[in-house]
């Protein structure tokens, strides 16, 4: 995998938290932002993937009428008493 470098601003206070957390598991400021950058990718492929997946349930059909919503907030609702 080729590497490639960026830089980008943060506030000092910022910077500095990441080099304490980077020095507590001996690793370097570069370690902890690709690690930071790939969790935030993964959650966005997630969330972007349940959203396609949600909207082609929708448009074969494949969801829960209004009426039946209200019905099962009733059912719950009434065992909550």
């Amino acid at each position: 995998m080729s590497k490639s470098t960026i830089t980008f601003r943060t506030d000092t206070e910022r910077r500095d938290t990441l080099d304490a957390l980077a020095a507590s598991r001996q690793r370097n400021r570069s370690f902890l932002i690709n690690e930071a950058i790939d969790n935030y990718l993964e959650i966005q492929k997630w969330h972007i993937e349940h959203i396609k997946q949600a909207l082609a349930e929708l448009d074969r059909g494949e969801f829960v009428s209004q009426e039946d919503m209200r019905e099962t907030f009733a059912e719950l609702r009434a065992r909550c008493k």
